[in-house]
């Protein structure tokens, strides 16, 4: 042990409590083992993992039903779970994307294998836009609140609603690689003549300023592709980028959006014009280092729709 401790650079005690482990992990020792046996054998507990990965939608219960439904003691659901969270699988709020069908898929593959060698100078001649919109209390996405047990309804942990949503402020907005663009807010229902007036007065101008070769980003939205707007396209000379369906995580604009509500999320607003003052004052305030990235993120978004075939991506 003094030879294997001087080698080791360790004291003699910890060479002693090492070989005393090994010598415990071959079984060559006498110690008892405690705590209650496991219900479940090693058969029993592939059954389980491959079961819940063949239907990722399984809930314990059903799990429990479908591999022990002959057993005599089949074990319980906590067991079952106990099993599941052990090999790293564990109940998860599943993340939420649009369905893509197989003619979207291809189409999705075939225009993101078309811009992938695209250099940042073309992706600067897209003016990229979209509709969102902002509730004038609250948030659409997730919110989360860390509160010791049995405060859940302590007012500090609440969060506060209003019914119907207590309204919202519909925008359409528009950027490039030249920076921020025009923020219009939409009065009513947007419709295709609604849309018109917006490419005329918003849209247009801005994409002249671009230059010569400037390309206008829409989505397939029904009355952005209606015959009256494509018409409007045609009359004006205006290039549109053909656009896959379903295809959100290729629109750097989405994130765009993402900002502008982290931006706003700590301000209320009594009504829609005080809103769409925030979300103005806001929209401009955007750094040219945020369209920066994500211009630059447009290759690794298309090698990303590549690698999943087509499928949606994390953007």
């Amino acid at each position: 042990m003094m030879t294997l401790a001087v080698m080791f650079g360790v004291t003699e005690a910890g060479i002693s409590q090492f070989l005393k482990r090994q010598k415990a992990q071959d079984g060559s020792t006498n110690s008892q083992r405690i705590g209650r046996p496991r219900v479940t054998d090693r058969n029993d507990d592939r059954n389980i993992l491959k079961t819940s990965r063949t239907n990722p939608r399984l809930t314990a219960p059903a799990i429990r039903r479908e591999v022990f439904l002959n057993s005599p003691s089949p074990p319980s659901v906590s067991t079952v779970k106990r099993r599941l969270n052990a090999a790293g699988i564990m109940g998860r709020r599943p993340v939420k994307k649009p369905l893509i069908s197989e003619k979207n898929r291809a189409a999705r593959v075939k225009w993101t294998k078309e811009h992938h060698n695209w250099t940042r100078q073309d992706w600067n001649k897209i003016l990229w836009s979209d509709e969102s919109k902002f509730l004038l209390f609250g948030s659409d996405g997730i919110q989360w609140v860390r509160r010791p047990i049995g405060s859940r309804y302590h007012p500090k942990y609440q969060l506060p609603t209003v019914k119907h949503g207590g309204g919202s402020c519909m925008v359409w907005g528009a950027f490039s690689g030249s920076g921020i663009g025009p923020l219009h807010r939409v009065n009513g229902i947007m419709d295709k003549h609604v849309y018109k007036d917006i490419l005329q007065n918003q849209m247009l101008p801005h994409l002249r300023a671009m230059g010569r070769g400037s390309v206008y980003q829409q989505d397939n939205d029904p009355k952005h592709t209606s015959l009256f707007v494509k018409d409007w396209f045609k009359s004006r000379r205006v290039n549109v980028m053909g656009w896959p369906s379903q295809s959100p995580d290729l629109n750097p604009i989405e994130h765009l959006w993402e900002e502008l509500e982290r931006r706003c999320a700590n301000k209320r607003a009594k009504n829609c014009n005080e809103k769409f003052a925030q979300l103005l004052s806001e929209w401009n305030q955007i750094p040219m280092s945020t369209i920066d990235t994500l211009l630059n993120s447009m290759q690794r978004r298309c090698q990303a729709v590549i690698d999943a075939r087509g499928f949606a991506t994390k953007y």
